[in-house]
């Protein structure tokens, strides 16, 4: 378990410090799309390419923390990435970091002792076939709710003529790709599950092939919402969604329950608990990475 544990926190750490390079990657960068002058300009930016490679090992080890222990234990270490994030803005970046931010680090690395305590080793339980169409109904439901509510700020944005991005966008951005990377998790850990089981072997890649592409979706909705919107909503809504949507789509899909020893439920609990509202802490307080409000400017006025 504490070896899943530790990949988990070097994949978290890879993912978040990736995604702070992209960020400043994508500063003299167009918004992302699939033109080819697009591509290769985000191929020939270094800061962007290192961190993107970053966020693809943390992958890699993501996928072998999950094939070791449940969504429901490595999913909720995974938001510990950004409090991993603010130590090293504050000793590499040398960003200054006040007592809430230490405050929230403490928090989440305790959850994180407290979800290893609690975590225990689960026999291999059957998937229920019946309730994958529910989730992904569910899924398709929160994205059409999403999407919608995305195109109606836009509009009331284009009808006021401002150019700044609302924090609703940022928020509906990090939620929309925190939810498919959570998703992505628990199909890799189906493909495990399956092979377990006794089911053939090509499920296995089939299983990463859909995460990967549910992985890919998540990162195009997270590069408009750096690209356009500030780093710090963005990685907490993405985060607090993918602990969320792990957590239980693994109890309703894989059949992942809590332990069965009150201390252990109790650790766990206040586990998961505790790494949220670090990371809360973390990102909500954090001056370095706080974007200060301007006033919305309409389109036609020029600055004085």
């Amino acid at each position: 378990m504490w070896e899943s544990i530790c990949l988990t926190l070097a994949a978290a750490a890879g993912n978040n410090i990736g995604k702070v390079l992209q960020k400043k990657g994508t500063i003299i960068l167009p918004p992302l799309s699939f033109k080819l002058k697009v591509i290769r300009a985000y191929a020939v930016n270094k800061a962007w390419v290192i961190g993107f490679l970053m966020d693809i090992s943390g992958a890699m080890l993501m996928l072998r923390a999950l094939s070791q222990a449940p969504v429901s234990v490595i999913q909720p270490v995974s938001g510990c990435g950004l409090a991993i994030l603010s130590v090293f803005s504050h000793f590499y970046l040398k960003e200054v970091m006040n007592v809430i931010d230490w405050i929230g680090i403490t928090l989440a690395g305790i959850g994180t002792i407290g979800v290893g305590a609690g975590g225990e080793e689960q026999e291999a339980s059957s998937i229920s076939v019946f309730q994958l169409p529910w989730l992904a109904f569910i899924v398709a439901i929160l994205f059409v709710v999403l999407n919608g509510w995305l195109r109606v700020c836009k509009c009331q944005r284009r009808e006021q003529e401002t150019m700044e991005y609302e924090v609703v966008e940022e928020i509906i951005y990090g939620l929309e790709s925190g939810i498919l990377f959570g998703m992505a998790s628990v199909i890799s850990k189906m493909g495990f599950v399956f092979l377990e089981q006794g089911f053939s072997r090509m499920l296995v890649p089939i299983c990463i092939s859909i995460s990967i592409c549910c992985s890919a979706t998540g990162f195009y909705y997270q590069t408009l919402g750096l690209k356009h919107g500030r780093a710090i909503v963005v990685s907490t809504c993405a985060a607090v969604a993918s602990i969320v949507t792990g957590v239980l789509s693994g109890m309703l899909a894989l059949g992942e329950r809590l332990p069965s020893a009150p201390a252990a439920r109790l650790s766990l609990l206040l586990g998961w608990l505790l790494i949220i509202v670090g990371c809360d802490f973390t990102c909500e307080f954090h001056p370095a990475t706080a974007t200060p409000t301007t006033p919305l400017r309409p389109l036609h006025e020029k600055p004085h």
